[in-house]
């Protein structure tokens, strides 16, 4: 078929105003998730370590949620980082007990989301998408903690036992959770303007 005669659709790439402002909202909220976590969560994390050390790598996904949802809703280069990073910010402001290390484990945790998404274009966002995603930002999480924590100088049973527990609290509490949280949130007609929400009329059609 000539070239004339097809349709060719491209990706737009670019932010729109919706989507600065609706990634600024989502920060916030992940970040007043996390502040309300940072208690909670850490609680079953020294719960959990003492058990077995590293097992409370088990509660840490939630903390992982903002940039697979910005990547999951905003669906842009960066939308992941983005909404990890706000939300890191606001859970620092709002008294964070590891102060600015927080940002630094925004940004860890943003970059391992949203490489996920890189690498699939920005084009593919189901639920093995949301999973990997999950996966890639407790695998940031890890790298970031072998430097800025005594992780690197623990044995290597700590550590295995640690980066397996992240993967998979972030395959489930990020990835799994925040696929199905998307999916809600697009039969009420919230992301409608959205590709997540637009989703929902080509499934019904």
């Amino acid at each position: 078929m000539p070239a004339r005669g097809r349709k060719i659709m491209t990706k737009n790439y670019s932010w729109r105003v919706i989507d600065i402002v609706t990634a600024a909202v989502l920060g916030v909220a992940c970040g007043l998730l996390f502040w309300v976590w940072n208690s909670i969560g850490y609680a079953g994390f020294k719960a959990l370590d003492a058990l077995t050390p590293g097992l409370g790598g088990l509660v840490t996904g939630i903390w992982f949620t903002g940039g697979v949802l910005g990547g999951l809703i905003i669906r842009k280069p960066g939308a992941a980082v983005f909404v990890e990073v706000v939300a890191a910010s606001v859970s620092a402001v709002l008294g964070s007990q590891w102060g600015i290390e927080t940002l630094y484990s925004g940004l860890a945790q943003g970059f391992g989301a949203e490489l996920i998404f890189l690498i699939f274009a920005y084009r593919r966002f189901g639920l093995s998408t949301a999973v990997l995603s999950g996966i890639g930002a407790g695998v940031g999480a890890f790298i970031l903690e072998l430097f800025l924590t005594p992780n690197l100088a623990m044995s290597l049973q700590f550590n295995l036992i640690y980066l397996a527990c992240l993967i998979v609290s972030g395959a489930m509490l990020a990835g799994v959770f925040s696929y199905y949280l998307v999916k809600a949130l697009a039969k009420t007609g919230a992301l409608d303007r959205f590709g997540a929400g637009r989703e929902r009329f080509d499934q019904a059609a």
